[in-house]
């Protein structure tokens, strides 16, 4: 049975700064991730990373931008800590290798992005997720003889001892079907979050919100999982990502009589308010019959106001998804969009130094919830996020190894019921639906009834789909019935999880009767601070879900009015 001081879940942004982190302190690590590393959906974040590098700015002010950004809901003693290290993290990045765009005086150039109050972007073109991931993978090569890495492993379970310690994971071997258990000190999970559970998502195929549903099955808290972000810039064909950077260059948004709408909802930021105050603004052109394309369904972005050679260097991955998937130039015409779900604010709940009430478990990146994006996230902090909680936790992770032994838990119950279960899967009969018509109904009635806009009755009118699709789920029937890269077995396991994520961002957005950040009930349109400025948090109580409260951390910056 492998056995490591740490164990990490997922090889994106958080994993791989985990490893690093947990492996330059000395601790032996191994890396686990059901894709090759950079094939991790962080290789999808486009348009940078914030840090108030700019000598005239400062980490407060990037603090309270943030705190607004969340709607008050994000823990700001989380906020300050990110905030703070964001600089000292960018420059990290430098010194190994990403290249951040530089200005003519030979600086790092930054961007405007969403919400913030002046510009602190660092950026590669659009593909600064690519670009770090790439660099930090690289530099895990050092590290050969420290960090294992099991490439193509899917993870099926949390291993737990007798006191419900997290000890391990019981995981299999795309390439081959054999399953294995897997022993460790501690175990962070860095898998990414659960874009999948809506249709469409600018999410890749693998974010199926696997960590998530492990740990809250191993009796681990949600919190915040109500909170889900519709991006404003989505293709509408496909439901692909225009990075928020086109708007940074200073991109408008225009509706069918090629208005400036954002000047009726922000009217000091216009197209750089954040996320969830042009989603809806946007929706609301669409729903009031003043959208474009076929069924008035979008919205124009127009980049042609930015100069075509600034397009063609900073925004040349846009140009090309532009031309491949909508058939348009955009440095000659606008591109028609319209919101798109995006990322989940919620997730696995930590502190800051990534520790779950679990003992032994770390979360750190989308799938975890330490709270620094409460109802909103800011354009450009997600990758700040999975950075700086991503070493803080394999930081925290390799010292507490030290100070302890490896546990000996049985683990051959867990690893045989997780066969069996895999089993059982592969001999269902070919009757019923499939796993991927449940997918599918599941990602559509979430997009209808659980997205920029919310009431009580689609609310509940998706608890009792989701009931519904979590038994078919139990029965679905895949064609591949093998064991070499198996995807089919495996997708039918994501179903599971993803259905586990759903019926939590249901619930909550069930109970929090107010409108704050991204949970806007067109029946409670109001934000309430005296009766739900708090986390809600879920957890498994024997077969379902319990519902919890928990106060947030208020450090500085007292609720107050939120405009742009």
């Amino acid at each position: 049975m492998p056995a490591h001081d740490v164990l990490i879940i997922g090889a994106g942004l958080a994993g791989q700064r985990a490893a690093l982190a947990a492996a330059q302190k000395g601790a032996s690590v191994a890396i686990m991730s059901k894709v090759h590393p950079v094939r991790s959906h962080s290789v999808a974040a486009a348009g940078g990373i914030n840090a108030a590098i700019n000598a005239a700015d400062d980490w407060r002010s990037h603090a309270y931008d943030t705190v607004k950004g969340s709607d008050f809901l994000g823990d700001q003693d989380a906020i300050e800590v990110m905030c703070e290290e964001a600089c000292a993290e960018v420059m990290y990045l430098e010194h190994i290798g990403v290249t951040f765009h530089r200005n003519e005086a030979g600086e790092l150039d930054l961007r405007a992005f969403g919400g913030a109050s002046m510009k602190r972007t660092a950026y590669v073109a659009d593909i600064t997720g690519q670009a770090m991931l790439h660099v930090l993978y690289e530099q895990l090569m050092k590290h050969h003889e420290s960090v294992e890495r099991y490439e193509e492993w899917f993870t099926t379970s949390l291993l737990q001892d007798d006191g419900g310690r997290c000890c391990g994971v019981i995981a299999r071997d795309v390439r081959s079907g054999r399953m294995e258990a897997f022993t460790a000190k501690n175990v962070i999970l860095a898998c990414g979050g659960a874009g999948q559970v809506y249709k469409p998502t600018t999410n890749g195929l693998i974010v199926t919100g696997d960590g998530i549903a492990m740990a809250y099955r191993a009796g681990a808290p949600l919190m915040d999982m109500e909170m889900v972000q519709y991006h404003p810039t989505c293709l509408v064909e496909t439901g692909i990502l225009i990075t928020e950077g086109a708007r940074g260059e200073g991109a408008h948004l225009l509706n069918a009589d090629r208005e400036r709408f954002m000047v009726k909802a922000a009217p000091n930021k216009m197209e750089l308010a954040s996320r969830d105050v042009v989603s809806r603004a946007e929706q609301i052109e669409i729903d009031e019959g003043r959208g474009v394309g076929p069924g008035g369904a979008g919205l124009y972005l127009d980049v042609t106001v930015v100069p075509r050679k600034r397009t063609l260097e900073a925004l040349r991955e846009i140009v090309n998804l532009g031309k491949d998937f909508a058939g348009v130039d955009i440095t000659r015409e606008p591109i028609t969009i319209r919101p798109g779900q995006h990322y989940i604010m919620g997730g696995v709940k930590t502190d800051i130094d990534g520790r779950t009430p679990l003992q032994g478990l770390y979360a750190a990146g989308e799938v975890a919830c330490v709270s620094v994006h409460g109802g909103n996230r800011l354009g450009a902090n997600s990758l700040l996020d999975t950075l700086v909680f991503g070493r803080r936790a394999g930081e925290h992770a390799a010292a507490r190894a030290a100070a302890i032994g490896m546990p000996k838990p049985e683990a051959d119950r867990q690893l045989r019921r997780d066969a069996e279960a895999i089993d059982a899967i592969i001999a269902r009969p070919r009757e019923g639906r499939r796993v991927s018509e449940i997918k599918h109904e599941l990602g559509e009635v979430m997009n209808h009834h659980v997205a920029v806009f919310r009431d009580e009755q689609g609310l509940q009118t998706t608890r009792e789909a989701i009931a519904r699709l979590k038994e078919q789920s139990e029965h679905a029937w895949i064609d591949d019935r093998g064991t070499v890269f198996n995807q089919d077995v495996l997708g039918a396991i994501e179903l599971g999880f993803m259905v586990d994520c759903a019926e939590a961002i249901v619930l909550a957005a069930i109970e929090r009767k107010e409108s704050r950040g991204a949970q806007f009930r067109t029946d409670f349109p109001e934000r309430n601070d005296e009766q739900w400025l708090k986390h809600i948090d879920i957890s498994l109580d024997g077969d379902g879900p319990n519902v919890s409260y928990s106060p947030v951390t208020i450090t500085k910056w007292q609720p107050e009015e939120r405009t742009y």
